[in-house]
């Protein structure tokens, strides 16, 4: 990724002329010489702050260092109103169209289907004044931001927030939408009905076997037996017999969920690992993924938690301290943003690598890709750089260059070598370990 293309990452969605557009169309704007709105929305995505003063206070303070007028905190906060709201919830629309036009990366066993979708949600712990409108599980307030994201793309694409305590598997609809997807997903999205769903409507799932589940095995293609079964007989009493040997070998078995005419054919995986077995039910095809190829693509699931790590670690989702729902809504919307434009850069960075892998004579990738919490810090420190060149009309190629190579430096993944992502693994982004520290310095 070179600077010309972080420029046209960053202004297709802080495009200044756009901002002001939307700022008079939804009267964000009462009075233009006391609010300087193109600093107050960089402000908002990109503040960083000592984690010490809350996340509206570290946003004023970037704001004024930006060189805007200065004001009263009072006022300042009265900003965070409707209009605001509705031109970050657009913002935010642009920037996951931007980052869901990028070339997606699924080769392997990521291959087969137009997007894997993984779909979760994250709780956010808000003020006690709330609780009316976001009742948590318990006796405090909170929200939860629930997201689908992209692994083609590696970013999001869709979310909803609602109260803490609403249930997570009313939020994914399965339909004709999803034709020719997959979907990863955890046991809080698991129904006999939203299996069915996806075969009626040709989408890939891989997920875990619930404990309450009681599958029934119609054919085993693999496993070890101590003796014949009949068709039918249910999983749990294989095992608890010892008919159904857990060897360390996989096991892969056609089965029957449900029970009463509400019953659904799947295929039944398990997978051992170092803490037993994993059991896990797919409609993946045999002929292109056996039983620990399955497995991996289950353990792509993980880059949500990592999504909802960087949304915490780097955007300060979790340190929202407002007592009013819309400054909620905007300081979450701000920080979707944050991690949404870094997750463009960090997928752009990919696509670069890879391109320049495969001109190589050798198969590692050519650098280390871009670690999105590293990244995200960086591009905070250098909000300044961003604003000015953002407002600059002059020929600024050269220091675009400079920042792309200043983010590069600060926010590439320093485990790239020895510890991969199983993502990154699947999509070819490794290399060789290389030496110890302490044999380079010998």
């Amino acid at each position: 990724m070179i600077g010309t293309e972080l420029k046209e990452h960053i202004t297709k969605v802080l495009d200044l002329v756009g901002i002001e557009t939307l700022a008079r169309e939804y009267r964000v704007v009462q009075r233009e010489r006391q609010l300087d709105i193109v600093s107050l929305v960089v402000a908002l995505i990109l503040s960083g702050g000592t984690h010490e003063g809350g996340r509206q206070y570290d946003v004023l303070r970037t704001y004024i260092e930006n060189g805007a007028p200065s004001i009263v905190r009072g006022v300042f906060y009265s900003w965070f109103h409707a209009p605001l709201e509705r031109l970050m919830s657009e913002l935010l629309r642009r920037a996951i169209e931007v980052g869901q036009q990028q070339e997606k990366i699924l080769p392997g066993i990521l291959a087969g289907v137009t997007d894997w979708r993984i779909v979760d949600s994250t709780t956010i712990k808000l003020d006690k004044a709330l609780f009316a409108e976001y009742p948590g599980a318990g006796d405090y307030a909170a929200l939860k931001i629930h997201k689908e994201w992209s692994v083609g793309t590696g970013n999001l694409v869709s979310y909803q927030i609602t109260p803490a305590r609403d249930h997570d598997s009313p939020t994914l609809i399965v339909n004709e939408s999803r034709r020719g997807t997959g979907l990863l997903v955890d046991l809080g999205y698991a129904s006999i009905d939203r299996l069915s769903e996806c075969e009626a409507f040709d989408v890939r799932y891989v997920l875990r076997l619930k404990d309450n589940w009681k599958p029934r095995i119609d054919r085993l293609v693999r496993g070890s037996i101590t003796r014949d079964v009949a068709a039918g007989a249910d999983l749990d009493v294989l095992i608890d017999e010892d008919i159904l040997i857990l060897d360390g070998h996989a096991i892969d078995a056609d089965v029957t969920l449900g029970r009463s005419g509400r019953t659904v054919k799947s295929r039944l995986v398990g997978v051992p690992t170092p803490k037993g077995y994993c059991f896990f039910l797919t409609n993946l095809p045999r002929k292109t993924h056996g039983p620990l190829q399955v497995g991996d693509v289950y353990r792509v699931r993980w880059e949500i938690e990592i999504d909802n790590k960087v949304d915490k670690s780097a955007a300060r989702i979790d340190e929202v301290t407002a007592r009013k729902p819309v400054s909620v809504h905007i300081l979450v919307l701000a920080s979707l943003l944050n991690s949404t434009i870094a997750r463009t850069i960090v997928q752009s960075e990919k696509l670069a690598i890879l391109a320049l892998s495969r001109k190589s004579d050798t198969p590692d990738a050519a650098r280390a890709p871009l670690h999105p919490i590293l990244l995200m810090r960086a591009l905070s420190s250098a909000h300044g750089t961003i604003v000015r060149l953002l407002l600059t009309s002059a020929d600024d190629a050269a220091e675009w260059t400079r920042l792309m190579e200043r983010l590069r430096g600060l926010g590439h993944d320093p485990n790239w070598r020895r510890r991969p992502s199983v993502l990154d693994r699947i999509q070819g982004l490794t290399a060789s370990p290389g030496r110890a520290r302490n044999q380079r310095a010998q």
